[in-house]
């Protein structure tokens, strides 16, 4: 069993993302616990009514909100009284049971879940202390847990969650149409229906990792001018190989009018998700990578997918994280100011050595410009001036007069007088 907990500023916020999820019959609330009414009799305003009246007791309290989520792998059945007992006894020794809270059973994913959402604040005012609480209470009662209903390990269910999308094999496609289609076709089913992005660029940045892109070709044809999209198979340098396929052409139906919806959709899916894409980050960091490089390949470790953007002029102007284990995608700037490509190179133990072969100089650092592409990156040779890195050298070159070769400009030259010839006759 894997126990993920956030704590969104507003409880309006977690209640919203899975009330949602029952109107678009993927969710079903199981359960109002420590509520007046059953779950089934409540609204949606009736059910956070009952989450702010105990709120408005301690307004001080900058967390009164707490969202769990807990999954269960594919391969365990389990029925709503066992799923119901699980989150009671998980609430109980995380110190929640005589707090009111709802849980939400979850049908939208590949395994069983469920999601919980309570309030920190006690019946008397006073607060709930959350801080550590994945690390010491959640942690502590997950063991219990799995061992008292016979459950697959979080570690082990962890490492089988892992992407298990295939690639598409360049050479393969090369040769044929058939082999194009389905390769294409298993990453782009496989990142549709999963994985969590608000845009084409963020959308894109998910399929990257499996050699596929999403298309509108130039902004002057025709595909673009009639809200067209394919999809090309990318080789290891990011150029577009073989056959195009039409996104009407893949089963899933991955069309710009339906990525637009999901756009909107998984704004609120995500935000629950950024804290654990921020831990990763943060613990990355914390090992002081010299380089930017060097932070992509311990983000690799843990899952994460990194790409680096680029605009039309070859500046890097943002990164991307794929969150492969959560699946979502994050743009370092929504995580926070500290996330952007510039404050993260700030962070690095050598921030002045270059990015993925390209400095990032002051003037870059300050582009932020949107409408780039997402290229690779490819090396680029630079002069070096290490001659300058010391103060001996540094002022050598100041106080050397500076050398001229060559001849005086003509311009400058004093131009002799002519002498007159005297007349011989005279």
């Amino acid at each position: 069993m894997v126990a993920k907990i956030t704590t969104p500023k507003r409880i309006e916020a977690a209640l919203n993302y899975n009330e949602k999820k029952v109107q678009k019959g993927n969710a079903v609330c199981l359960q109002a616990v420590n509520y007046l009414q059953d779950a089934g009799e409540m609204s949606f305003y009736q059910k956070l009514a009952g989450f702010e009246q105990r709120n408005r007791l301690n307004e001080r309290a900058t967390t009164r909100t707490l969202h769990v989520s807990l999954n269960f792998d594919p391969s365990e059945k389990m029925n709503e009284e066992k799923l119901l007992q699980i989150a009671s006894d998980y609430m109980m020794k995380i110190g929640f049971a005589e707090q009111p809270y709802l849980v939400y059973k979850h049908e939208d994913a590949g395994h069983p879940h469920i999601h919980i959402v309570s309030t920190t604040i006690k019946a008397d005012g006073s607060r709930i202390n959350t801080h550590n609480i994945g690390r010491n209470q959640s942690e502590k009662a997950r063991k219990e847990i799995e061992q008292q209903y016979g459950l697959i390990k979080a570690e082990r269910q962890q490492q089988l969650g892992s992407p298990m999308i295939k690639p598409v094999d360049v050479q393969k496609v090369i040769y044929g149409k058939s082999e194009t289609h389905r390769g294409i076709a298993n990453v782009v089913s496989a990142v549709f229906s999963s994985y969590k992005f608000c845009s084409l660029p963020e959308y894109n940045a998910s399929l990257k990792q499996f050699n596929v892109v999403a298309d509108r070709g130039k902004e002057e044809g025709r595909i673009y001018k009639n809200r067209g999209l394919v999809y090309r198979v990318l080789d290891e340098r990011g150029s577009k190989v073989g056959v195009p396929i039409k996104a009407s052409a893949i089963g899933c139906q991955p069309t710009l009018t339906n990525l637009e919806k999901k756009f909107a959709a998984n704004e609120v899916a995500k935000e629950s998700l950024k804290p654990f894409v921020k831990t990763k980050l943060e613990e990355c960091l914390a090992k002081s990578p010299a380089t930017v490089h060097g932070l992509i390949e311990l983000l690799k470790k843990k899952n994460i997918y990194t790409l680096l953007r680029q605009n039309a002029e070859g500046r890097v102007y943002g990164i991307t994280f794929v969150d492969n284990q959560n699946k979502c995608v994050f743009n370092g700037s929504d995580l926070g100011k500290g996330y952007s490509v510039a404050s993260i190179q700030t962070r690095l133990a050598n921030p002045s050595v270059e990015i993925a072969g390209k400095q990032i100089d002051d003037g870059e650092r300050k582009t932020s410009g949107t409408g780039g592409k997402e290229l690779h990156i490819e090396k680029i040779k630079e002069k070096s001036v290490e001659f300058l890195s010391s103060k001996d050298n540094l002022l050598t070159v100041l106080i050397t007069p500076e050398q001229q070769s060559g001849n005086t400009p003509y311009s400058l030259l004093k131009k002799k007088r002519k002498k007159k010839r005297k007349n011989p006759d005279t």
